[in-house]
């Protein structure tokens, strides 16, 4: 199977799972940076984005490599609470702005693609404590001047913005779930959270519009893949619409129909958990919609009916809606218990073709994670992780797949470029094509897959069938 010569493979990570905390001013904490400090004892091994891989003061090695692996795209973000000394005033960090100006110039002098998102978790803590975070409007505001001082001074070589990455993941765990940090269970916040992420978003593209500049502006969302237990069953197949709703819904309809569902409005206020909006909201979200959709898929969640009612006492959470299934006989990633099926990437690309007019979309995070990755190191010192290029391959299948028969999907970005902390797990599962050696000084080490990554970028071919496609016609 030929990969087609407009298709992107590139890679991703995210300013704090890499920066580490070199330079860092006080009072610029994240939200990230906080947790970390408050909870420390949930990291893995109490590691986090304290130090993480030193991407601050060591991006050039990465680049470098990055080159070496012939990346032509690179997805990161710039960490928001260390952009500014002060986050009303908007006073700039020169410091950290020039850092940003250097990587994107490295990464241009490597022939090497950038692709920014403005928030990848690093809301500053300071609005979190100030303004509550995303429940409230002035943050909007705050983050729109944020995003115009970003394209005046990085517009003219960054052409493709994203202004956050998975938008709805903080506030679920934090005010739906109530699993992470503050554990503020509050499904009324939950809501209006993504409803600001949702209004942050247009504004910025309605500013980034009138400034006229070449590129585009998008977001990054993570899709929950439902599928129902018994796709002939009707309580499972709604099972799996609600799921679909609460969990893809709400942000991908208004930012790519401009307007949300009916239907999902109908449950907001059944639920008693609608978000608050002035009046001149719906025509912002109408007349400034996004330019391109980054998707981030891992795995797909299985659902049916629910085999209990709902504790009319309890918190809202669409849980109310379905129960969790787990395939029998289910391959999967043991480190992660996640389930494997890549065929999951061919159906996304069909939705996207039939119920969103093949809006330009790519994926943007797609990768395997495995905990004691040592232990398939070979004697040269080199990590042999087969296991990730079959992954890769597995997945590459069905996407090109689907390209082949018209879906309008521009590219497939590898999480993650490095080994990275990711929250709570930190670095116990590593998904890099790049080792970080903890044990030494963080040095970086090629994988196999990156090495094989390098040929599939040269070459452009994968295997004509793989373990999940065999017997398949692609």
């Amino acid at each position: 199977m030929q990969i087609p010569e407009q298709f992107q493979l590139g890679a991703a990570s995210s300013a704090w799972q890499t920066e580490g905390w070199k330079g860092k001013k006080p009072g610029q904490d994240s939200y990230l940076d906080d947790w970390y400090k408050n909870e420390y004892f949930v990291w893995h091994n109490g590691k986090g984005p304290d130090v993480a891989t030193d991407f601050m003061t060591r991006y050039q090695e990465d680049i470098d490599l990055m080159k070496a692996i012939g990346l032509k795209t690179y997805r990161t973000s710039i960490n928001w609470s260390r952009f500014f000394t002060d986050y009303e005033k908007l006073t700039v960090d020169e410091d950290y702005a020039q850092h940003i100006d250097d990587v994107i110039n490295a990464l241009l002098a490597a022939g090497i693609k950038p692709m920014i998102a403005m928030e990848h978790y690093e809301v500053p803590q300071f609005l979190q404590d100030k303004f509550g975070g995303w429940n409230s409007r002035e943050v909007v505001r705050l983050f729109v001047e944020y995003a115009r001082i970003l394209f005046k001074r990085y517009g003219d070589r960054v052409c493709d913005w994203f202004t956050f990455n998975e938008p709805i993941v903080p506030q679920t765990r934090i005010h739906l779930d109530g699993v992470r940090y503050p554990h503020d269970l509050n499904p009324q916040k939950w809501m209006q959270c993504n409803y600001h992420k949702v209004l942050a978003t247009a504004l910025v593209v309605k500013a980034y519009r009138a400034m006229e500049l070449p590129g585009r502006v998008g977001i990054i969302h993570n899709w929950e893949f439902a599928y129902p237990r018994a796709a002939g069953y009707q309580p499972d197949v709604d099972a799996a619409h609600a799921y679909d709703l609460f969990h893809n819904r709400l942000f991908v309809d208004p930012l790519l129909k401009g307007h949300y569902s009916h239907e999902l409005l109908t449950l907001l206020d059944h639920n008693d958990i609608q978000f608050k909006a002035e009046p001149q909201d719906d025509g912002i979200i109408a007349a400034n919609t996004i330019d391109v959709i980054g998707l981030n898929l891992y795995f797909p969640a299985r659902v049916k009916e629910p085999e209990h009612l709902w504790n009319p006492q309890a918190a809202f959470n669409p849980r109310k809606y379905y129960d969790d299934f787990v395939l029998p006989g289910r391959k999967f990633n043991a480190s992660r218990g996640w389930e494997i099926y890549p065929p999951m990437m061919y159906d996304l690309a069909m939705i996207m073709k039939n119920e969103y007019n093949n809006f330009p979309w790519f994926i943007s995070e797609n990768g395997m994670g495995i905990e004691n990755e040592a232990q398939f190191r070979d004697d040269s010192g080199m990590i042999n992780d087969d296991y990730r290029i079959n992954f890769i391959q597995e997945h590459l299948h069905w996407l090109i797949k689907a390209v082949n028969e018209g879906a309008n999907c521009e590219g497939y970005m590898l999480w993650a470029f490095t080994d990275c902390v990711s929250p709570m797990n930190a670095f116990k599962n590593r998904y890099g094509l790049v080792e970080i050696d903890l044990e030494h000084n963080l040095a970086r080490r090629l994988k196999r897959s990156g090495l094989w990554y390098r040929d599939l970028i040269k070459n452009r071919t994968l295997p004509d069938t793989t373990a999940f496609a065999k017997g398949v016609d692609a």
